[in-house]
């Protein structure tokens, strides 16, 4: 018994010791847990105190994440759990007064678990967003210049993850309302190529906002202000992507091609990789714009279907590059759903975890980019593709898979569907 808790002391602080980044952002936050990790997206900070439907929604979503989710390579039993971020985290400038606010887990929430707390109250309610990370959208716009606090509980009474894991001490967040327009933001980024469209200032064309037939048009006053405030003018798609992405562009709106847009920004300019705004993000995006630093890999889309035959398809600055057949995951380890920017790129490396039946595989694959959690894009040998037979991972024979790499580029938008 004492051997086995002096190894789980070594794991907790082998763990303690892990690399840790923060989100950059400007205004008061009190951390009374340090906040490690990257968060994806995510833009202001609200309150509520969660109800039922809150819990029945964050549990029945967390409840199909485990279902799916499965044990990754390394992962032990009912580890501690972690606040890997707060978005918007520490150092954070004002920000917007109707963006989400999200809290990134280092694993799913019980259903049962208390939710964070927000002082003052705001009308909204939290969903479970990704394994692992909860999100709060509020009812209404907040009032500006009004600082709200967000509490994680920690301890017996606190957050605690499905696993039975809780929280070693709270994290406490202080966020002000009011500040940049994030329209602005997707303006110069735009400008600088690293959305799938163009800015076209003060058009005054009123072009119909057919989602992926032609410009979008956005209404709005425009204010004389400096320049992260937004002027008139319409997004204008670049050639032909499918509705697999143009039905997630919404104008001024947070959403995963903003995300994705953001961390190539980040990632070409030397930036934490986080997918969030900071000062520091804002003054590198307006020095980029000042000086025409336009995104030097264009922008990449790649869509995974199910149908089969299974096939992976990667557009590039609106064509298609790369068309061919690809694997997802078989029945009892399915490709999950949706969309995410690619994370992490290795060139060749071993694939470990465990089989279905339980038993260990360490396969070695090339051209690996990660897009979601343990899921990636890379090359493994097969008799056949076409099919679903991989472990989750989007499968591709060897050469299609050394084409393919070249595009999938940190930020890049990886779909999977069917």
């Amino acid at each position: 018994m004492k051997r086995q808790e002096r190894h789980m002391k070594r794991q907790h602080e082998q763990t303690s010791k892990r690399p840790r980044h923060r989100a950059a952002f400007r205004v008061r936050v009190a951390a009374m847990a340090v906040l490690t990790g990257a968060a994806v997206a995510g833009a202001m900070a609200f309150a509520v105190s969660p109800g039922a439907a809150s819990h029945r929604r964050i549990a029945a979503a967390h409840e199909a994440q485990a279902a799916s989710r499965g044990a990754g390579p390394g992962e032990g039993p009912a580890a501690p759990l972690r606040v890997l971020s707060v978005s918007p985290g520490s150092d954070a400038d004002p920000v917007g007064l109707t963006d989400p606010v999200r809290v990134a887990f280092s694993a799913p929430l019980a259903p049962t678990s208390p939710l964070p707390v927000f002082s003052p109250p705001i009308a909204g309610s939290w969903h479970a967003d990704g394994a692992g990370t909860l999100v709060f959208t509020p009812d209404a716009p907040i009032s500006p210049v009004t600082e709200v606090t967000l509490r994680v509980p920690a301890g017996p009474s606190g957050v605690r993850s499905a696993a039975g894991a809780q929280l070693m001490a709270p994290v406490v967040a202080a966020f002000q309302a009011g500040g940049w327009s994030t329209l602005r933001l997707e303006q110069l980024l735009a400008q600088l190529g690293y959305l799938p469209l163009a800015w076209v200032p003060d058009s005054g064309s009123g072009y119909p906002a057919r989602v992926g037939s032609g410009p979008t048009t956005v209404s709005y006053t425009q204010r004389a202000g400096p320049a992260t405030e937004p002027g008139g003018g319409a997004f204008v798609w670049q050639g032909k992507y499918p509705a697999a992405l143009t039905s997630l562009w919404q104008p001024g709106q947070p959403g995963v091609i903003l995300t994705g847009a953001l961390m190539a920004f980040e990632s070409g300019h030397g930036l934490p990789m986080t997918g969030t705004v900071s000062r520091g993000l804002w003054q590198a995006l307006l020095n980029a714009a000042a000086q025409g630093q336009q995104n030097p890999h264009g922008y990449t889309y790649a869509m995974a279907s199910k149908a089969l035959p299974e096939t992976l398809t990667v557009w590039h600055d609106g064509r298609v590059v790369v068309h061919g057949l690809a694997n997802t995951g078989a029945p009892a380890t399915p490709s999950p759903d949706g969309t995410w920017p690619v994370y992490l790129r290795n060139r060749s490396q071993v694939m470990r975890g465990l089989m279905p039946d339980g038993s260990p595989y360490a396969d070695p694959v090339h051209f690996v980019s990660f897009f979601h959690g343990n899921f990636a894009v890379h090359s493994m040998s097969r008799p056949s593709y076409g099919s679903p037979q991989s472990l989750g991972c989007v499968e591709l024979p060897l050469s299609e898979a050394r084409r393919v790499w070249p595009y999938l580029t940190y930020g890049s938008l990886v779909s999977v569907a069917g």
